[in-house]
């Protein structure tokens, strides 16, 4: 059963401002402003970064109110791979198809698993914030609860925009620092974005080819396998227990046959020398997937069970 535990509205003028004892928002700027110089920001990028930029308050209510839900696996599957989500993410792959396969042979990764992080991250590009990255990343860097991880990603902020990759108004995204189609933090930006198309800037806001390119250079330089399945559907026996699932535990699909345990239509394995692990995330009686290395590769974009099995299922599914 789905259940919702929501935190208590507080009055913004009740939250936390940890900064404000030390000079308020002016002084934080200022601060952050001379970091930057230090770190090789040109002034007149700073300048332009922080023009009109306030604590906004909106973000601070996002951030300290957001829902928390507890979701079963098939519950989460309902929500996120509704039927429309497949239809708009077949039509976005059979249109994106040439350049999704010459950019993945570039950057070895599978273009099914990329379109699927794309599809869930962003709605295949029609949902990337409005939010003013700098502003968004000075507010939470300011509230102080998360200041040092926040910071540090407001200053990687101004070094994309010091690249001239793109401008302080075009570069936004979502209340807490996720930018464009791909939602990378600032710092997964610099160590992953690319040009793909080679007109001189890494464009993941707008630009399809960029896009594609980002996520699937972030999945090879995580250790994408390349010609290697993310995982599958199984059926396992009667009485398969929990102590012999969970994505760490590796055997042989040999040892996993010999368990009992095939795939979804009752045959065996096409081969007993290849390693993986048992996923149930329902736990017993539930669905249950059999996961490879390049499922702990989704994993590294985002750490979770559920995220990885609905990017590798919709990913399949487009194609």
């Amino acid at each position: 059963m789905l259940t919702r535990r929501l935190a208590l509205a507080a009055p913004l003028a009740a939250l936390p401002f940890t900064a404000s004892a030390q000079g308020g928002f002016p002084a934080f700027v200022a601060s952050v402003r001379g970091q930057a110089r230090r770190a090789g920001i040109r002034p007149e990028v700073i300048d332009a970064a922080f023009e009109g930029v306030a604590p906004n308050p909106k973000i601070i209510e996002l951030d300290h109110h957001q829902p928390e839900f507890t979701l079963t696996w098939a519950q989460y599957k309902t929500r996120v791979l509704p039927q429309t989500r497949l239809a708009q993410g077949r039509q976005a792959y059979a249109q994106e198809f040439t350049s999704l396969a010459a950019i993945t042979r570039t950057y070895p990764a599978d273009p099914r698993i990329v379109v699927g992080i794309w599809g869930l991250e962003s709605g295949f590009g029609a949902h990337t914030g409005n939010f003013r990255i700098v502003e968004a990343l000075a507010t939470l860097a300011y509230e102080g609860r998360r200041a040092a991880f926040f910071r540090t990603e407001l200053i990687n902020a101004l070094r994309i925009l010091n690249s001239g990759d793109i401008t302080p108004h075009a570069m936004t995204g979502s209340y807490a620092g996720a930018m464009g189609q791909p939602q990378f933090m600032p710092s997964s930006y610099l160590r992953y974005a690319v040009d793909a198309d080679g007109d001189g800037r890494r464009d993941i806001w707008t630009n399809r080819a960029d896009v594609f390119g980002s996520v699937a250079n972030y999945l090879a330089q995580c250790g994408w396998r390349q010609g290697e399945p993310w995982g599958q559907p199984i059926r396992v026996p009667a009485g398969f227990g929990p102590g012999n699932t969970g994505r760490d535990l590796f055997k042989p699909l040999s040892a996993w046959q010999a368990e009992g345990v095939r795939r979804i239509d009752g045959t065996r394995f096409s081969r007993g020398d290849v390693r993986g692990a048992v996923v149930m995330p329902d736990g017993a009686g539930g669905e249950a997937y059999m996961v490879y290395a390049n499922f702990h590769v989704i994993r590294r974009y985002n750490p979770s069970d559920y995220y990885a099995l609905a990017v590798g299922l919709l990913g399949y599914a487009v194609a």
